[in-house]
Parts: structure tokens; C-alpha cells; sequence
């Protein structure tokens, strides 16, 4: 059953009190969405091109959640809508759950007009895999700071902070990192608004990519770079296992889908965020994160598998060489728009679909980077929502015993 709402907070209230108009509850979400997706049809108009937001606020895993997004997605195809970033329709969905349901909120917004309905179906209990026994994620802060963190790496015995205006060199001293020297950065351009950075280090040496420039330098026997404006591919590391040049878009935040396989092979893909490798069964894949919402999974030469979409993460990701089980990890963030707590989760994939590993750990905010660390490890970067700081963590993923 759904039920339309007159207002976003109407709508909230009708959770707390146990959605009393739910009660016809379907018995799984691709069936609860379908009159859902319906409606949101009739409200925007045939061809329409829709703006989706997802958040996760129930006890559902990744997978779990993302079942109910491909079937609403999908209901939208086939009613002849389409799913884009620039939209003139914005639809603001929100999985929730009350003692005996799951729900489904919507907001659907078209300029001043908004509509809100709630789909439901049966709450199961074993239906909310929270990891596998034994499998965690262990959380290590790093660093912190006001100024945005966009990568940190550990050249030599120091440690490089990339920021927005500086790289900074610290040294350890006493057990503590000491500030070093700061090398300046000047944009060749305006920075874009959701700036993005990645550091490779080699011995005392380092490469820094920024949108439009590129940056090397050194450690030893001084700090010392020299950035000049590049349009060159940035080099995309997935644990020890994977290797992928991928351009970037300087006025953007993501990869425009120019992209050359590790066996030299250019190839066209979709844009995307991120991009991750994993292996299963002995087969190397590849996992990007798009820039319309959806994971995809690709064969090693970037071609795309029918029918493995993952709907359920967010726009970071980061491949591992942790195995725990008869696949190798990967690290996923949930979908969100910046405004709200984050998460990071590991799984494996199996039979092309996502399966989870372990639970979740969370953060105060979103998660503004997130990138293979090498080995079982990935270092993640969030920015706290109550203080504004950015903080540095290394996420290792340990498979127990």
C-alpha cells in the first residue's frame, strides 16, 4: 500500500507512530515500489529526466537496500523516465523501518510543487546480513585538521598531507608528527567546488594529481616540488593487484571515462567516481563507481558485465588484497549528498553481486575520499558535520581467524 503525504515531516511522523497506513504490506520491495514508481511517473510527466538521492536509515545491509532501488529504478525505465544528474524533477528517497515493516519515503520535487508517498513491505528478521563472523574493519586516525584533507601518504619516514593550498611534510619526533615544510599550491584555475586529490609516493619521491595539474617531488634530502598544468591521466591504484590511468575532468569531481587497462588497452567508459579491482574465482574484475549512482562491474579489460550493477554504494570506493573467504575485498561507501553521517563497509563479489563482509563502520559525516592504501588497507578522509574538521583514518580490513 502507499500512502500520499501531504508534507515531508507529515511523513516522518506517520514512521514513528508505526505507519498505521501501511499496515497492506507487500511481501518484498521489488513488488512495493512498482505502484511507487507509478505514481512518481504520473507526477513528472512521460520522458522525464529525474534526479535520484538514496539513504539507507534502516537495520537493511548494502545488498538488501540496493534490491529495492533496482526495482524502483528500473519500474521508472520501463514507465519511459529517464535517471540523470541535471533534472527538472528531484526525487529524495529514504528506506526506513518501523517493528514490522521496511518503508519506502519518497519526495518527489518539481520546482515549488512536492509530493511525498511511503511504500511498505514485510519486515524479515534475517533479512539484514551484518558481516561475516570473524571479518571486521579496523579504524586508525592518522591525522586531523580544519583544511580539507584530499590524500595522505607515507614517503620514506615522512608523512605527506595534501591539502587544497599546501602539501605539508611532517617528521616523527618523539612518538609525535612534527610539521616540517609547506610547498604551496596555486591552481592554474578555480579549484571546482568538490575538489579531489591523489598522491603516489616511490621511495622519497611523490606525484600529486590535482584537476588540471600535476605536481612531483621529494622528500630527501629537502622538500622540494614543482606542479605545472597537465591534462595527463591520474594513475588509479587497487591494492597491490591493479593498475588503471584514468582522465580526470579539471572543472569536475569525476573521471570523464577515458581509461587504459593495465594490459595497455584504451577503452570508453561511463564516467565514474572511483574505480576498485577485485578478484574472484581466479578472475580479475573491475568495479567503478558511476557517476549516474550505480556500480558496475567490468571483466579485466574494462568491458562491462551484462547485468552486474551494484545500486546500493556510494560514489567512493577502494579494491584491497585482504581475502577472506575465496574473494578479495573491496570497500564501499553509502549513497549520500554530503549532508549526513557516512559509512564504510567491506564485501566480495560472488556470482556478480555484491555480498557483504563485514559490518559497517561510521563516521560523523561524509566520507569525502576514500583510496587503496596498499595491502589490506585503505585510507578514508571525513569531515565531522558538528566541527567542520577533516579527519585522516586507515581502514584495514582483518579476516580473524
Amino acid at each position: 500500500m502507499i500512502a500520499a503525504v501531504k508534507g515531508w515531516y507529515a511523513a516522518w511522523a506517520a514512521l514513528l507512530v508505526c505507519c498505521p497506513l501501511c499496515a497492506m504490506a507487500a511481501d518484498d520491495p521489488g513488488s512495493a515500489v512498482r505502484e511507487l514508481a507509478a505514481k512518481t511517473a504520473a507526477f513528472a510527466g512521460a520522458g522525464t529526466t529525474l534526479a535520484v538521492t538514496w539513504r539507507n536509515a534502516s537495520s537493511l545491509g548494502s545488498a538488501e537496500a540496493g534490491q529495492a532501488r533496482t526495482a524502483f529504478e528500473a519500474a521508472l525505465r520501463q514507465a519511459g523516465e529517464r535517471i540523470g544528474e541535471s533534472a527538472a524533477v528531484e526525487l529524495r528517497l529514504t528506506i526506513a523501518e518501523n517493528s514490522t515493516q521496511y518503508l519506502l519515503v519518497e519526495e518527489a520535487r518539481r520546482g515549488e510543487e512536492r509530493q511525498v508517498w511511503i511504500a511498505a513491505w514485510t519486515r524479515r528478521e534475517n533479512a539484514a546480513p551484518r558481516g561475516v563472523t570473524g571479518v571486521a574493519l579496523e579504524r586508525r586516525l592518522v591525522w586531523e585538521q580544519d583544511e580539507q584533507i584530499l590524500d595522505v601518504a607515507f614517503p620514506a619516514a615522512a608523512m605527506l598531507v595534501l591539502a587544497p593550498s599546501k602539501l605539508t611534510v611532517y617528521h616523527k619526533t618523539g612518538g609525535q608528527w612534527e610539521a616540517g615544510q609547506s610547498l604551496p599550491i596555486a591552481p592554474v584555475n578555480p579549484w571546482p567546488r568538490d575538489l579531489r586529490g591523489r598522491l603516489r609516493t616511490a621511495g622519497s619521491t611523490f606525484q600529486a594529481f590535482l584537476p588540471g595539474m600535476t605536481c612531483n617531488g621529494t622528500v630527501d634530502p629537502a622538500p622540494a616540488m614543482e606542479c605545472r598544468s597537465s591534462d595527463e591521466p591520474w594513475v588509479l591504484e587497487s591494492g597491490s593487484r591493479g593498475l588503471l590511468l584514468a582522465n580526470f575532468v579539471a572543472s569536475r569531481n569525476y573521471f570523464d571515462g577515458r581509461v587504459v587497462a593495465q594490459n595497455g588497452t584504451p577503452r570508453s567508459v561511463a564516467p565514474f567516481y572511483t574505480a576498485a579491482s577485485v578478484e574472484e574465482r581466479g578472475q580479475t574484475l573491475w568495479l567503478l563507481a558511476l557517476a549516474d549512482g550505480r556500480a558496475q562491474i567490468f571483466d579485466s579489460n574494462l568491458a562491462p558485465l551484462d547485468g552486474a550493477a551494484i545500486p546500493a554504494w556510494g560514489s567512493d570506493i577502494a579494491g584491497l588484497d585482504a581475502r577472506c573467504g575465496p574473494a578479495t575485498q573491496v570497500l564501499a561507501t553509502r549513497p549520500g549528498d554530503g549532508s549526513e553521517p557516512d559509512a564504510i563497509q567491506g564485501f566480495s563479489i560472488a556470482d556478480r553481486a555484491a555480498q557483504t563482509v563485514t559490518a559497517p563502520v561510521s563516521f560523523p559525516g561524509p566520507v569525502t575520499a576514500l583510496w587503496s592504501f596498499g595491502g589490506n588497507s585503505a585510507l578514508a578522509v571525513a569531515r565531522d558535520l558538528s566541527t567542520g574538521t577533516y579527519s585522516a583514518y586507515v581502514i584495514t580490513v582483518a579476516c580473524g581467524s
